[in-house]
């Protein structure tokens, strides 16, 4: 990928995690001591179970290492701004989706390196040559990620008005950048999307129902509401597809390994919305308020 269509990505995820800081304040962080037990239960579904399901997954299913390493990229990214979205279509709990969000987003920049390593070498070999720098991976992460959402912030503490006015347009600009990104990918590799998503469309829908499934039914065992269930559910399973093609094409210089996490995003999309019809469905039948 050149550098220029590099940057261009980059600079995508950081106007889609601008906007989600612009929805963020300092509250939303300290609410982890407020509801510890919905926001361990919820990082413990995403930043652990979901990882290993992947891995899981790439050992008993036969895939290309290009969406073998399509796959570890996308189960080490962080919940997508786009759970909230559906969360709040879903009358889940926003305050915890969005807690969640926030909280990964923070954790994953210490543990994507880790673990796309760890795939790289599960699917390559331990003596590949590719590897992400983890400082560097480190220091990116955080430029394109946590300073956006800090802006994001800071904005929203100092023109809380402004931020409340350009939180709808942020969200219809991010999906747009988003769709524009994932159209772009689609018609570079459009001569493997075939064959890709046939080995990797059943695979990826699997993933995605066994972790909203997971997430959820975790959230009902340790007793905590439904809203609370349905927004683990979903954090579970709507991954950040934006920063997947990020750490894919930008950061690992292959559009190839791009097309597991764009198939995801694909299926992620219609999963929700049949989350979003179940929940409400539920909701009524239960006299959920």
């Amino acid at each position: 990928m050149d550098s220029i269509s590099a940057l261009i990505l980059a600079v995508s995820l950081m106007i889609i995690m601008f906007g989600m800081g612009l929805s963020l304040v300092v509250e939303d962080f300290k609410r982890i001591f407020v509801t510890p037990k919905a926001i361990l239960i919820g990082l413990i579904s995403q930043l652990v179970f979901l990882p290993i399901i992947g891995f899981a997954f790439i050992y008993l299913f036969p895939l290309q290492p290009e969406i073998a390493i399509g796959l570890v990229i996308l189960v080490a990214c962080p919940g997508g701004a786009t759970s909230n979205l559906v969360t709040h279509l879903a009358k889940g709990d926003i305050a915890l989706s969005v807690s969640l969000t926030a909280l990964s987003s923070l954790a994953t920049l210490f543990t994507i390196p880790f673990i796309i390593n760890l795939g790289l070498q599960m699917v390559l070999g331990e003596d590949t040559a590719i590897q992400l720098n983890i400082i560097q991976t480190i220091i990116q992460i955080f430029a394109i990620v946590i300073i956006p959402v800090s802006l994001g912030m800071l904005v929203r503490s100092k023109k809380e008005a402004f931020a409340d006015k350009m939180e709808s347009p942020m969200r219809i600009a991010s999906t747009v950048v988003f769709l524009l990104v994932l159209f772009g990918l689609l018609i570079k590799e459009r001569a493997n999307i075939i064959p890709y998503f046939e080995q990797a469309g059943l695979i990826m829908l699997g993933l995605n129902l066994v972790t909203m499934t997971l997430g959820f039914v975790l959230a009902r065992i340790f007793k905590l509401s439904f809203k609370q269930g349905v927004s683990i559910s979903i954090e579970s399973g709507i991954q950040n597809g934006t920063m997947g093609l990020v750490i894919a094409t930008a950061l690992l210089g292959n559009t190839a390994y791009a097309v597991a996490p764009a198939i995801y995003s694909l299926i992620m999309f219609l999963t929700g919305g049949a989350v979003i019809f179940w929940s409400l469905n539920q909701q009524k039948r239960l006299y959920i308020s």
